[in-house]
């Protein structure tokens, strides 16, 4: 079995684990919150980290941000932050949206126990990304970066793993907001990297690491916020603190029919193709990491 070969199982795991075996968890269904938390935690664990239970309250229901941290001793306070919420919108199970995120949140962290980074890296799980929380004081990217902002931290960027499972050569297989399509290739089979006009220099560093070490394909937009979808996720809670943040994504609802449904199941994602962008990520985060921000 290949290094590859080897991946893709772990991800398939991870995304059964969640999607399949714990199935919808939100702070609605505490009990699944809690077990998708749970082993987030035993994974963590299982490589090495100690994980910080970073916890809050929502009327009156306990949830949690978790966050482990690679540290530097050459520049420690300079942070990279990777993160991808846990939560699966409510009445679906989440296999792309995030379970996708979150397999290769878990795979990209296992990468970095190998390595000794120039600066700090983080690996945060969010909570409560997902309506009615999204833009909300209780979206747990938004606790965790006004935390951020409050202490200081010197986050040079944050990048959300964001529905990442989903790739097709199919013609015609990926749709655009207005005026997109005539700029970016009809088939769904490409990874994205979205920023706002801010954030666009650190964009481009992360994709000219990404391509430096892996040929799959990669397409970059940095636009303006208000555009559907650029905006919805976890990278925006650190936009609005003054940080430089990335969204990765296979576009969502661009190109997978089944965002935010309960057909949203393990069997739609593409293995093969997330065990290739997992390992393109992995390897421009580490350069990123080895040579700074």
């Amino acid at each position: 079995m290949t290094a590859k070969d080897y991946l893709e199982k772990r991800l398939r795991t991870h995304v059964l684990r969640l999607a399949r075996d714990i199935g919808e968890r939100n702070l609605f269904r505490p009990s699944t919150l809690e077990a998708a938390a749970s082993y987030l935690e035993r994974e963590w664990r299982e490589q090495g980290y100690a994980v910080e239970r970073l916890a809050y309250e929502v009327s009156g229901v306990r949830c949690a941000n978790l966050e482990v941290t690679r540290r530097s001793i050459a520049r420690k306070g300079e942070i990279l932050l990777v993160g991808a919420h846990y939560d699966s919108v409510i009445g679906s199970p989440g296999a792309n949206d995030n379970a996708s995120g979150i397999a290769a949140l878990l795979e990209i962290s296992r990468a970095f126990t190998e390595i000794d980074p120039a600066v700090t890296v983080r690996f945060v799980a969010f909570v409560n990304e997902e309506p009615p929380f999204f833009h909300s004081r209780e979206q747990g990217s938004v606790v965790y970066a006004v935390t951020a902002r409050r202490r200081g931290d010197d986050i040079r960027l944050m990048a959300s793993l964001e529905t990442i499972g989903c790739y097709s050569d199919e013609p015609g297989s990926q749709s655009y907001p207005p005026l997109f399509g005539l700029f970016y290739p009809g088939r769904a089979n490409f990874i994205g990297i979205v920023s706002d006009f801010r954030s666009r220099t650190a964009m481009r560093q992360l994709a000219a690491a990404f391509r430096a070490h892996s040929d799959f394909p990669l397409e970059t937009a940095a636009t303006f916020r208000f555009i559907p979808g650029v905006s919805w996720s976890d990278h925006r809670s650190f936009w609005r603190q003054g940080y430089h943040a990335v969204m990765i994504t296979d576009t969502a609802f661009y190109r997978y029919r089944h965002y935010h449904a309960a057909t949203d199941t393990h069997d739609k994602l593409n293995y093969p193709a997330l065990a290739e962008v997992t390992l393109g990520l992995a390897a421009g985060f580490i350069a990123l990491a080895r040579d700074g921000i």
